[in-house]
């Protein structure tokens, strides 16, 4: 067995070793800033940092009826329908949950927390700094660098942030932090290392933190957001199930599993992210269609993904398309591991690129809906992202050898007009997103 060691420098300039016990089966690790972490009693520790080290990662990432979970999209206030409520399964004698009411039920839960945190204080601001053992500078230090990779590896969204609000900025920087952590267990250099068993590791240091045990700083960091906020741990939980989805599954049936796969891998990081930004007082939604205004991005953001590294995904024996639209098409996964851009390819392309177009229009209702302060990066990825849809479509939809990207100067473009959409303020027109 081997285990990586990450080496501390007390406060008395003793020098211990700790074990990280996720990592006791995976050799040679590069763990997240592991030259620079605190212990579990990070109170009486100082992080050494090894300058040769530097960082590693990777990026996070025409069915209307999942534009919206549970319902028909911020027009509609109350009854929510659910749109395929379950699937039966006569042969298992079984009633499968779809994968929109899993979303849904989590939608709820974590809607509910927000509403009864507005109920209680009529705002969302954090709760004060909660003293924590040793040196408060040390939780400043961790939020600190949640912000330097955020700055590092998401620039754009990074600049947006830094017209938030202090305690949100860094609540969203430690949010930010921890899934790409996540999302470097199975995308990273030692993502063919990663067994199930160390995803059952990284999910209960995620419980620990939540009940204030934090591991290293940037644990920390996010302990204190969590404890602050009124956040739910089970977003956390389903980023994770993505990652175990991501260890044993290449292909995807249909939309229904497909949808559910980009909800655990970007839709959760929507859902984590509303109760930091902050609802807009002047918000006349439901707290739930501004949640599902905010699924509805990270649903786009991941099937834009999809969409731009598909000659990627299949160099590594990866399909994320639904099977039994490709099927409908006349394309097979030979066909895509071909890279052959055919007429074919490009309407099967055309009506996906549709969808995903969809669910940013469903995200853009919801946007107005965030405290002022927040809305500029939300607004800023939204624009940024959609146009990688732009730029597949003018590559003429060869996403096998030509990878889709927004060039520097179409982002900072980008930068003025989310800027633009950010002031506008909510309606206050009488419509069905009247609260009653």
């Amino acid at each position: 067995m081997s285990v990586t060691s990450i080496w501390f420098v007390s406060s008395h300039g003793l020098v211990v070793s700790h074990s990280i016990g996720l990592f006791d089966s995976i050799p040679r690790v590069k763990f997240l800033d592991s030259s620079k972490v605190m212990s579990r009693d990070f109170g009486l520790t100082r992080a050494t940092k090894d300058k040769k080290n530097r960082w590693r990662f990777c990026s996070l990432s025409t069915d209307m009826n999942y534009v919206c979970v549970g319902r028909h999209g911020l027009e509609s206030s109350s009854n929510f329908p659910l749109l395929a409520n379950v699937l039966a399964n006569p042969a298992a004698g079984e009633v499968a949950v779809s994968a929109e009411q899993k979303v849904y039920d989590v939608v709820l839960k974590q809607a509910s927390l927000v509403k009864k945190k507005l109920s209680s204080t009529g705002e969302l601001d954090a709760k004060p700094d909660i003293a924590l053992p040793g040196n408060m500078s040390l939780l400043n230090e961790a939020y600190d660098r949640c912000g330097e990779i955020c700055a590092e590896y998401a620039k754009t969204f990074y600049l947006g942030t830094l017209l938030m609000t202090p305690e949100r900025r860094r609540a969203i920087w430690a949010i930010y932090v921890w899934c790409r952590r996540t999302d470097e267990l199975v995308d990273g250099p030692n993502a063919s290392q990663i067994t199930p068993t160390a995803l059952d590791r990284w999910e209960s240091r995620l419980e620990e933190l939540f009940q204030g045990c934090p591991f290293d700083m940037l644990d920390a960091a996010l302990s204190d957001t969590v404890a602050k906020f009124p956040v739910d741990i089970q977003p956390f939980k389903d980023m994770i199930e993505g990652m175990r989805t991501d260890l044993k599954k290449s292909r995807y049936k249909n939309f229904d599993e497909l949808y559910l796969y980009c909800y655990y891998v970007a839709g959760t990081v929507g859902i984590m992210s509303v109760p930091i930004m902050g609802i807009s007082p002047n918000s006349q939604a439901t707290t739930e269609s501004v949640y599902n205004a905010a699924l509805a991005l990270g649903i786009a953001n991941q099937l834009t993904n999809i969409l731009r590294d598909v000659g990627e995904d299949a160099s590594r024996g990866r399909v994320y398309l639904p099977q039994d639209e490709l099927a409908q098409a006349g394309i097979s996964d030979e066909d895509i591991f071909a890279g052959k851009v055919t007429d074919k390819w490009r309407s099967f392309m055309k009506s996906q690129i549709k969808r995903a177009r969809m669910f940013f229009d469903e995200a853009e209702k919801g946007v107005t809906e965030l405290n002022e302060a927040s809305r500029w990066p939300v607004w800023a990825s939204l624009l940024l992202y959609r146009q990688i849809l732009d730029e597949i479509e003018a590559n003429d939809y060869n996403n096998f050898t030509r990878r889709a990207y927004v060039s520097k100067g179409k982002k900072l473009l980008s930068l003025p007009a989310a800027y633009a959409r950010s002031i506008v303020p909510p309606s206050r027109k009488l419509s069905p997103l009247k609260k009653t």
